[in-house]
């Protein structure tokens, strides 16, 4: 007789990374040695008192990091490329319990934004892009 698995949701989950990120990987050595708590002094200035938080310096860093060790130059692709690893999301310290956050490109990006061309006539609901990498404080 034929079995069929049926896929269903479950309300309550219980699942660490950790567990399921072996203890060879690249990104968890490098989550053990790099030290960026320095980056909170040093990008201070750079932010504004009001408005939206913006995100947290070391993930962007880390995100960054990422970008460039993968040879990612787009922003959308490699949120999308580290949704789908475990390892990264590791990295990036992803809580699973943490909700999405979105940022919305302003008009006054838009005028010095390199791909404009690209995006013109669109709302800025179709501009909208989340994120899920932020920590908490």
């Amino acid at each position: 007789m034929q079995g069929v698995k049926i896929y269903q949701e479950k309300l309550f989950n219980s699942f660490r990374l950790s567990d399921h990120v072996p203890a060879s990987n690249f990104y968890r050595g490098l989550k053990e040695i790099l030290q960026l708590d320095f980056l909170y002094k040093e990008t201070v200035g750079y932010y504004g008192k009001s408005g939206q938080k913006s995100m947290d310096s070391i993930m962007f860093f880390k995100l960054s990091l990422i970008g460039y060790l993968k040879n990612i130059i787009s922003d959308r692709k490699l949120i999308s490329h580290c949704n789908m690893r475990l390892n990264l999301l590791y990295f990036l310290d992803y809580k699973t319990e943490t909700k999405k956050k979105e940022y919305l490109g302003s008009s006054k990006l838009c005028k010095t934004c390199l791909i404009k061309k690209q995006c013109l006539g669109k709302t800025a609901k179709e501009k909208k892009f989340s994120i899920t990498y932020y920590r908490k404080k």
